[in-house]
């Protein structure tokens, strides 16, 4: 096993500890802004750890999977956000 391949277990499992912390913040958290982050959190976390994948199975597939969750990340957080700050999503 090289230096690489060492790397990026460790990373994998960096990753997967942070998905596991934010999904218990996710179902824990006392208010709604905290849960909010923590979904947010939790799809960078996912991006993460589909990225790390595509580079340990070499593959490209996933890099194009990894920029869909992060679209769909970021326009259901701003959604969500305006939500919760203003009552509706579209004015």
């Amino acid at each position: 096993m090289n230096l690489i391949d060492a790397a990026l277990n460790f990373a994998l499992a960096a990753a997967s500890v942070a998905m596991v912390l934010c999904a218990w913040r996710l179902l824990r958290g006392p208010e709604t802004t905290d849960r909010l982050l923590a979904l947010d959190t939790l799809y960078i976390n996912t991006v993460a750890l589909v990225i790390l994948l595509g580079l340990r199975w070499r593959t490209d597939l996933l890099f194009e999977a990894a920029l869909i969750v992060a679209m769909l990340g970021f326009v259901s957080t701003v959604a969500l956000a305006r939500y919760l700050s203003r009552g509706d999503v579209i004015e």
